[in-house]
Formats: structure tokens, sequence, C-alpha cells
């Protein structure tokens, strides 16, 4: 059986993966390439990769996310050298709480609660995250406590801004024949579904 652009209900899948796959390759170099970019505080980040991940758990769902983290984490990890470093158990760290943050508030909110406020917890859950593993793997000293709000208002400014941008790139996908068909597709089924 071949494929044909008349046949949208087999391309479906096939467009829906070609995205996913898209999202983790530009959460991958977005990755990489914030490592070259100087930071203002030590192993602090923008966190533009976590536009992508917001994006996958929007239109795809939690296991999305979390596959298109650990990629991005280890891919990125490989590719800038520092596999199993101080800098990859920081990553890593702070992207297991900030995705378990989002994918439980997500889970829990529904509808509620949209990329923004979602990219918003991730972001200080992320920093939260990395603060603690430095704390008490690396740094055992009181003045880190000091710079820790400053962290923190850091993270809800860059998370602000990852959602607002993740919220944009959401609204504009699903306009997408990839995941306006799935929509239409539900729409079809409950027009079937009510009485004449």
């Amino acid at each position: 059986m071949t494929l044909s652009a008349v046949d949208p209900q087999a391309l479906e899948p096939i467009r829906k993966r070609i995205f996913l796959a898209l999202f983790t390759a530009l959460a991958v170099a977005l990755h990489t390439l914030e490592f070259l970019l100087p930071s203002p505080v030590p192993w602090f980040r923008f966190g533009f990769a976590n536009i992508f991940t917001l994006t996958a758990l929007f239109l795809y769902g939690g296991r999305a996310a979390w596959t298109l983290v650990f990629t991005r984490i280890l891919v990125g990890s490989l590719l800038i050298g520092n596999l199993f470093s101080p800098g990859f158990l920081l990553s890593l760290s702070g992207g297991v709480l900030a995705t378990t943050l989002m994918t439980g508030l997500h889970r829990l909110g529904g509808k509620a609660v949209g990329p923004v406020g979602i990219s918003v917890v991730g972001a200080i859950g992320h920093a939260t995250g990395q603060f603690l593993v430095a704390w008490l793997l690396l740094v055992r000293h009181e003045g880190l406590w000091l710079i820790f709000p400053f962290l923190l208002l850091f993270s809800f400014l860059s998370g602000l801004a990852n959602g607002i941008t993740a919220d944009l790139l959401v609204d504009f996908l699903k306009q997408q024949p990839a995941f306006r068909t799935a929509g239409s597709k539900t729409e079809s089924a409950r027009e079937l579904r009510r009485p004449a």
C-alpha cells in the first residue's frame, strides 16, 4: 500500500513523528548553543530548549516531553563533551525536576493552566534542582544561598518569556495539517454521535 496526499489519516501519525523529531533536534541545537553563550551566573542558562519541551507536552503529552528532555540532555552533553561531568549532573537534575513539575501540573491542571504558567513552574523547578545538586555535590558554601533568590527571579522571567514563545508556537502549529486533522476528526466523530 502506498501513501498519498489524498490519505490524510495515514499521513497524520507520520507528520506528527516528523514534527517531534524536529522539536528534539531543535532542542538539542539550542541546548548546545546555550552552552556556548555567556551566562550571567555559572551553570545557569536561559532554557530556550524548554520551548520545545512545552510544545511537545501540549501537542503530544507527557511521554513525549520526557523523551525530548532526556534526548536533549544526553545528546547535547555528548556534543558538548561534558557527559557525566558536574554540568551534566546539573542539567539532568534540573531537567528531571522541571519535567516532573510541568507534566504533573499539566495533568492536574488540564486546560486551566497554559504554557506560560507551566513554563514558569518548570523554570523555577529547573533552577531549584540545579541549585540543590550544586549545594549537595559541588559548592558547600553559605554564600551560595545569597544568590538563590536572584536565580529564582531570573528563572521566573526566563520561564515567562519561554512560556509566551511556546504558547505562540503551539497556537501556530495547531493550524498545521498534522495537528489540525486530529481536532477535525474528533469534531467529526462528535457530529456523527449527535442525534438528528
